[in-house]
């Protein structure tokens, strides 16, 4: 009886858990994106309202110092002039603390801000939050938000290595379907 027992809570669980995967949504694409406090890599709160007027390229990853990463904000680094001709800024959110963020930021020489989602809410409301073993981390997904604050393209589980060109091409096309 207990593994008939060990069976039916083995399902329960897999039952439970893929009704949580089908629950979860991201947010509403031409609708306003979830706004956020988090301090940055210098210990200063902002808030998605901050970048009011502008494209937001809202990117969550994992963590600081691991492979890709590393590599995809390196990436967004050495686009950073063409966002800025965009009048778009990017903004990196992980559960990884401010001094965490500091370093990697000092590291990679980012020139844009890395946000600490320590409790994973804010990554929860944009459903890129998971917990893999005993490790809470965000998930690679990556937010386009006008500069009315509007979410208006997302990616999900993006390839670090070419994800920024990615990002500059939909930006290109959407600015341009609003002309």
């Amino acid at each position: 009886m207990s593994k008939v027992f060990r069976n039916i809570v083995v399902l329960a669980f897999i039952l439970v858990s893929a009704l949580s995967a089908v629950a979860a949504e991201f947010p509403p694409v031409g609708k306003p994106a979830p706004d956020f406090w988090l301090h940055n890599e210098q210990g200063n709160g902002m808030t998605l309202k901050d970048f009011s007027g502008k494209w937001v390229v809202l990117y969550f990853y994992p963590r600081d110092f691991t492979k890709g990463c590393s590599i995809e904000a390196q990436k967004f680094a050495a686009d950073w002039p063409k966002y800025q001709a965009a009048n778009a800024t990017i903004v990196g959110i992980s559960v990884d603390g401010p001094d965490s963020h500091k370093t990697f930021c000092e590291m990679n020489k980012l020139p844009f801000h890395l946000l600490s989602d320590s409790n994973g809410a804010v990554s929860t409301s944009y459903n890129s939050f998971t917990q893999l073993a005993a490790a809470k981390i965000s998930e690679r997904n990556t937010f386009l938000i006008d500069p009315k604050g509007n979410l208006v393209k997302i990616f999900t589980k993006v390839n670090p290595v070419n994800h920024s060109a990615q990002v500059l091409k939909a930006l290109a096309e959407l600015q341009a379907a609003k002309k």
